[in-house]
């Protein structure tokens, strides 16, 4: 896939929009989310334009993921969080707002009030059992 020219985020990749960048190499990039959640709410983007986790090649993927652990470091140290959220919002229905695969590192504080909590379940039983086998096949 290649940049697509109504991406906010290819954009941002080609220097068409301005951007607090932190970082970049040859596949990904860093910048201060514009509509930041805590201070130093931070997005690590691949450059070539991907809408879901799933279509982007394994090897990319890991050399994106490679950068976040410096990341969180220098995010963390700059901001004095005690901890972080990285997540990657995947679909509009699991609030992906941007259809350019991006992955959020957001500095926590104690008491910050951001909140974050899902609300968790169980499974019936063996429906776990049933979901493993399934999730297995698609891994095979």
């Amino acid at each position: 896939m290649t940049e697509t020219t109504d991406c906010v985020f290819c954009k941002i990749a080609a220097g068409q929009i301005p951007s607090h960048r932190l970082f970049e190499d040859a596949d990904c990039f860093s910048f201060l989310d514009i509509s930041p959640l805590a201070e130093g709410h931070t997005l690590l983007v691949p450059k070539r334009h991907f809408q879901s986790l799933a279509d982007v090649p394994e090897d990319l993927l890991g050399r994106t993921f490679m950068a976040l652990p410096r990341l969180v470091r220098a995010v963390t140290a700059a901001t004095e969080a005690e901890g972080c959220n990285v997540l990657v919002n995947d679909g509009r229905v699991a609030g992906q707002v941007v259809p350019h695969v991006h992955i959020h590192v957001i500095p926590r504080l104690k008491g910050d009030s951001l909140g974050y909590r899902w609300n968790t379940g169980a499974y019936p039983e063996g429906r776990a059992e049933e979901l493993c086998a399934r999730i297995g096949q698609g891994l095979q």
